[in-house]
């Protein structure tokens, strides 16, 4: 019964809550198609293979390039951020980590080039290791996932989909360029692309540099910095049995990694130095805070990707086989008396594979069998340690099925993981930093879910899924100083697998004035993995002045929902509005330790879209957007132990400008030009680590704020 009233009232709670699967009738590509097709017909990738948007059960959207280019963005995540349900949790202005429905890190599989993205996701301030560049559409699947893509997916996934193929016999190349005033960034990327004769290729090469960004109660945050370059190569083979293509990828970024020091007299940033020998501390000058290079301390990610996907039509049916290989190299520079020397050096290496069999149509139903996973060795190269050594080996296999029975789609399946992970001894200097230890983890997950097109207009969809999620290397193994987050972690080898139960309600009402989307969701999570704060600091633990956090577990539970309401009172004309809601509790627990930490604050979007009439004869497709961001107060956070504080609500504005540019006829350019917090709002989101960086003591305000107004301008132009 409880769990029944539970469920009833979050259907009450989403009079304010939200949801959205795609907006509008924009355009959207899909990799599947050789046109564009308006959002009713937009080809998904779901769990149980390609389906229409309006016959999935799980609420899915689709973020379009063109959404992306009509506003300012510092990296792929915070492009997306802003979507009904999704937010972020940022460290500075270059590091960005998804969060789905109130769940982020190692709960969020993010999927670009097809396969899972792997790079240390467990840190605060380890970003997504992705050229925004290179991303032709974002897909987002809300909910537990765990069914088609394993562990880790029990919040969802994020699917980065690459730039299509070329159509045959073609060849173009593109030029695109940015800049935002109030981190000086200056971003471009050259690409070039072509298909003869059934081979494609094609190449890449983006960067993307920014000094300090400001806001009116910090100034210029000092550290805030990151430099950030790619570069990608593709060559293909189409051919009647099918296809066979190969992408390399390289992505590098060295972002500052903000402390929030202050000199006690002036509020002043501080920075380290040497003197006489020794090392000390000045105020940063505003060279340290303007310029493009590094200071100390910061961070170097590499991360190389090669990824082999292979499709073979065997009859009607056809077989996928994907392989990839990525090595991440995390390094951490810290001490200004040996600046070139890494302490925290990481070393990761996955092998990625997936193999799946789509069968031929067997009375109505599409069927989908295949095996999964991963292996992954991680080691520290460095001389200061945080995880130990380990070695991984994740392997699932998962059967999905669906069929439509006239207005009604059904599909779901069933999936079985095991992970075996191994973390190896360390002694240092004499003592046992890590222990040995080796724990195997599995999990049985399923779905299924019904997609009903009541009418032409209104669709209803209901979903229940089970998903799991095993214990990452941070929550099990580790013990150091983890430096980007300002805080000592202590891990947990005893800790037991994350379960969730989701149950999905919603639907969707389109006509040709008026749009509305409504997503439910409860989800029942056992074991719920978090940190929290140690008031008794254990012995022979140097913390440095830093935080103690260990990770713990409890039961918890997720409630909220998505309500979207687009309004279009005439063809050029659109009015778009969005609430997001999630009230995460952790169950059977005292009143401070109550709501689970970092859970997004309740959120409404707004954003007026008008088409407007050329002002000139070459100008095309000119719009104006005005947009609106409202986070209201998140009272319902983790007290105990000063682990996390309220956030007080906070609303920015924004202005977005772009036309296509034509010249005699032919397509020359797009600009964009974007005014970000127009009002210069000072604000620290709930999810920002740096709000709980060091008291500023001339102002007694606490952290890091958030980046203040940013105007910036976007242009793309082809050059064939």
């Amino acid at each position: 019964m409880k769990n029944i009233f539970v469920f009833l009232m979050s259907i009450a709670i989403s009079l304010s809550a939200s949801a959205q699967s795609v907006t509008g009738n924009a355009p959207v590509q899909n990799e599947e198609e050789d046109t564009c097709i308006v959002i009713s017909e937009v080809v998904v990738t779901g769990l149980t293979g390609n389906a229409k948007l309006k016959d999935t059960p799980m609420p899915v959207m689709v973020v379009s390039q063109r959404d992306m280019q009509n506003q300012a963005f510092t990296n792929i995540i915070d492009a997306v951020a802003m979507q009904p349900g999704v937010a972020q949790i940022t460290t500075g202005g270059g590091i960005s980590k998804p969060v789905i429905r109130g769940l982020g890190y190692n709960r969020v599989v993010v999927v670009s080039d097809n396969v899972r993205q792997e790079g240390q996701q467990w840190g605060d301030e380890h970003g997504v290791e992705v050229d925004a560049a290179g991303v032709s559409s974002v897909e987002i699947l809300k909910g537990p996932a765990s069914l088609r893509y394993g562990s880790d997916a029990i919040a969802g996934v994020m699917i980065l989909h690459p730039q299509r193929l070329m159509a045959p016999e073609t060849i173009s190349a593109n030029v695109a360029t940015e800049y935002q005033t109030n981190s000086g960034l200056i971003d471009y990327s050259l690409n070039m692309a072509g298909n003869h004769g059934g081979i494609d290729w094609g190449w890449r090469y983006s960067e993307k540099l920014a000094h300090a960004y400001k806001n009116k109660y910090d100034g210029y945050v000092l550290g805030s910095q990151f430099h950030e370059r790619a570069l990608a190569g593709l060559l293909g083979l189409r051919r009647q049995w099918g296809s066979s293509i190969l992408r390399l990828s390289y992505y590098n970024l060295v972002p500052g990694l903000i402390e929030g020091d202050r000199d006690e007299d002036t509020g002043e940033f501080v920075r380290p130095v040497i003197v006489d020998g020794e090392e000390d501390e000045v105020v940063a000058s505003r060279h340290d805070l303007k310029t493009y290079g590094h200071g100390l301390p910061y961070q170097r990610i590499n991360h190389y990707k090669a990824v082999s996907d292979n499709t073979i039509y065997i009859g009607e049916g056809n077989l996928r086989a994907v392989l990839a290989y990525q090595n991440n190299r995390r390094q951490e520079f810290e001490e200004v008396i040996h600046p070139d020397e890494p302490g925290l050096d990481l070393s990761l290496h996955t092998v990625n594979y997936d193999v799946h069999y789509t069968f031929p149509t067997i009375a109505g139903w599409q069927l989908v069998c295949g095996v999964g996973g991963m292996y992954q060795r991680s080691m520290n190269k460095g001389e200061e340690f945080l995880i130990p050594d380990y070695n991984l080996f994740d392997a699932g296999v998962f059967a999905t099925a669906g069929r439509s029975f006239g207005k009604a789609h059904v599909s779901g399946g069933v999936r079985y993981d095991n992970r075996h992970l191994n973390s190896h001894q360390l002694i240092d200097d004499g003592e046992e930093r890590f222990a040995q230890f080796s724990r195997s983890f599995s999990g049985m997950t399923g779905s299924v879910g019904l997609a009903y097109n009541l009418t032409s207009h209104i669709n209803l969809r209901a979903n229940l899924s089970r998903g799991f999620r095993a214990p990452n290397i941070s929550e099990l193994g580790s013990n150091g100083i983890h430096e980007g987050t300002l805080r000592y972690e202590i891990g947990n080898s005893k800790l037991k697998p994350e379960f969730s139960t989701q149950f999905d309600l919603g639907g969707d009402y389109s006509s040709e004035f008026l749009t509305l989307q409504l997503s439910l969701f409860t989800n029942f999570v056992d074991n719920y993995i978090f940190s929290h704060r140690l008031t008794d600091i254990p012995e022979g633990i140097d913390a440095e002045g830093n935080g103690v956090y260990q990770y713990t577990a409890g039961d918890a539970r997720l409630v909220g929902g998505e309500l979207s309401v687009e309004l279009h009172p005439h063809k050029r004309i659109h009015f778009e509005n969005a609430f997001s809601y999630v009230d995460a509790v952790q169950l059977h627990q005292s009143r401070d330790k109550r709501h689970l930490p970092f859970i997004p604050a309740p959120r409404w979007t707004s954003n007026l879209h008008i088409d407007l009439r050329p002002v000139a004869g070459w100008t095309r497709n000119l719009c104006v957007v005005a947009g609106m961001q409202c986070f209201f107060r998140q009272n319902h956070f983790y007290e105990a132990d000063d682990t996390e504080t309220a956030t007080p609500s906070y609303t920015v504005f924004n202005l977005a400008l772009s036309s296509d540019i034509h010249i005699r006829g032919r397509h020359t350019a797009t600009v964009t030009i974007t005014a970000d917090n127009i009002f210069d709002r000072a604000y620290q989101s709930h999810l920002s680590r740096l709000k709980y960086a060091p008291v500023n003591n001339v102002t007694q305000r606490r952290g890091i704020y958030n980046q203040g107004r940013n105007f910036g301008v976007k242009v793309s132009f082809p050059i064939m």
